[in-house]
């Protein structure tokens, strides 16, 4: 069996699931009011618990996540010059730059973790989590600044940034789950299982949310903009973080 049929095998279910929850959305089988709590469950519950899950019972010592963590760093930092110094030819106006630059550079969460977990099972969910944990509150930073410099609001204090990156429900569930891991706990007993049950109702809900959420007419009249972030999203920053892990080491 092909390597490509078995990256197609495993990713076709992932987006299946994102078409079925568009469909479901287009065609109003669930009222439209139904998604709100459902990517609001996700993300503040059902997602964190899976990262704290998987982590609480890693083996985390097998694993070399520096030189992953300073390839995603660096493709992140990288990209961010580039668009940094192209953004007159990218998008003049301010604003639309903004929206292009989080495109480009914000992780694809559920989408991600999803296609890790069909590619390497447990082991691929560990290091996704890991991986989040490193670019996230980076993203985080680089986004306020670019939102603060070239996008129509006020600034935000760096206090308010730090408090967000605190309280950010990955940061708050990876760091749970390596407390848990580091301290030798591992997963807690009574609760533990629940956490697990919880956390797989997390890609499934959290791809139908992302099927839901498309709208193909704003996609369209965005034209350019959704053009450009999808290039640099799915190909400069995929090639840089290939790059940067060949030179530092990151292999496997």
């Amino acid at each position: 069996m092909s390597q490509l049929f078995i990256v197609f095998t495993a990713l076709t279910p992932i987006f299946i699931l994102i078409l079925l929850g568009y469909v479901l959305r287009r065609r109003r089988i669930v009222p439209d009011d139904f998604w709100i709590p459902v990517e609001k469950l996700t993300y503040y519950l059902f997602f964190p618990l899976l990262l704290l899950d998987n982590l609480s019972k890693a083996s985390l010592g097998d694993l070399a996540v520096v030189p992953m963590g300073l390839a995603l760093v660096s493709a992140i930092l990288t990209a961010t010059l580039v668009l940094l110094l192209l953004r007159r030819r990218i998008n003049p106006d301010g604003p639309a730059f903004t929206s292009v630059f989080q495109g480009s550079v914000r992780p694809n969460t559920f989408v991600g973790l999803a296609a890790a977990a069909a590619l390497f099972g447990r082991p691929g969910v560990t290091l996704f989590a890991i991986g989040l944990a490193t670019v996230v509150p980076l993203v985080n930073v680089l986004c306020v600044v670019v939102l603060s410099r070239y996008g129509s609001g006020n600034g935000t204090s760096v206090r308010a940034i730090v408090s967000g990156i605190l309280r950010n429900p990955i940061i708050i569930g990876v760091a749970g789950g390596a407390a848990l891991n580091l301290s030798g706990i591992g997963r807690p007993p009574l609760v533990g299982p629940v956490f697990e049950i919880l956390g797989d109702a997390a890609l499934p809900l959290g791809l139908l949310a992302v099927g839901a959420g498309l709208d193909v007419a704003a996609a369209r009249a965005a034209g350019g903009a959704v053009l450009q972030s999808s290039l640099m999203k799915l190909m400069v920053v995929p090639g840089l973080t290939a790059l940067y892990g060949a030179v530092f080491g990151s292999t496997g």
